[in-house]
């Protein structure tokens, strides 16, 4: 298989990237979109507690993705004000209500008129995309999770209907189990990867790539490009 780029420094730019301002409700926060020539779909990235849209884990699949036609929004959850309350940093209703409302500013922008949208969440992200892919209307085309924590949104599991990838570290003892007890709650299409070897963060020397592979073909199979087939 192809192998995709290494994580990137916290800082550096993306391919074709643009600073932006995503609205939120009344709330404005900083992010980066990308959306290559002829993209089939966007992916909206939902980062762990702890992180950014700097997170060099996400920014590093988000470059393979970009590679394999699809756009990509990488964006703060919340303000550096608000972060720095930890109550808000675990509030998955809050972080779900904004990422719900980053991709309502997303769909009015030109360049992903039309674009079906998915869902990438990190850790706690993930919980915040699970919630907000249940909401009614969510419209979203799927979903992957990357050692992320289904059981914080465990209430909303069985109203997610985006076909819905779990990848987990098979040395991420904890967070696997977790994952294996939450996916028992969904009633969409889903799957359980488990990276052979790999910890939470997915450090160890090509975990990170697998990671970024089986989120491409993931959403590349939901979102597929005209004339491609589409997973079933």
């Amino acid at each position: 298989m192809n192998r995709t780029p290494h994580a990137q420094a916290p800082g550096a730019a993306r391919p074709d990237s643009r600073d932006v301002r995503v609205r939120a409700g009344p709330t404005l926060l900083d992010g980066e979109l990308a959306v290559p020539r002829g993209a089939h779909g966007i992916v909206v990235f939902a980062h762990g507690s702890g992180s950014s849209r700097r997170s060099p884990r996400n920014r590093a699949v988000a470059v393979g993705l970009g590679g394999a036609g699809l756009g990509t929004l990488l964006f703060d959850l919340l303000t550096e004000e608000e972060a720095d309350n930890r109550r808000n940093v675990f509030d998955t209703t809050l972080l779900a209500h904004r990422l719900s409302d980053a991709t309502s500013w997303l769909r009015d922008e030109p360049a992903a008129e039309g674009l079906p949208v998915g869902y990438f969440g990190a850790s706690t992200g993930a919980a915040a995309a699970l919630w907000a892919a249940a909401e009614p209307g969510a419209d979203i085309a799927a979903v992957v999770s990357r050692g992320g924590r289904p059981d914080m949104a465990t209430a909303r599991l069985w109203a997610v209907t985006a076909p819905t990838l779990l990848i987990v570290g098979g040395a991420d003892d904890v967070v696997l189990d977790l994952n294996r007890r939450a996916q028992e709650h969904l009633r969409c299409e889903n799957r359980l990867a488990v990276v052979p070897g790999a910890t939470h963060l997915f450090e160890e020397p090509g975990a990170l790539e697998t990671v970024t592979e089986l989120a491409r073909d993931w959403f590349a199979g939901h979102m597929p490009a005209p004339g491609g087939a589409r997973a079933g």
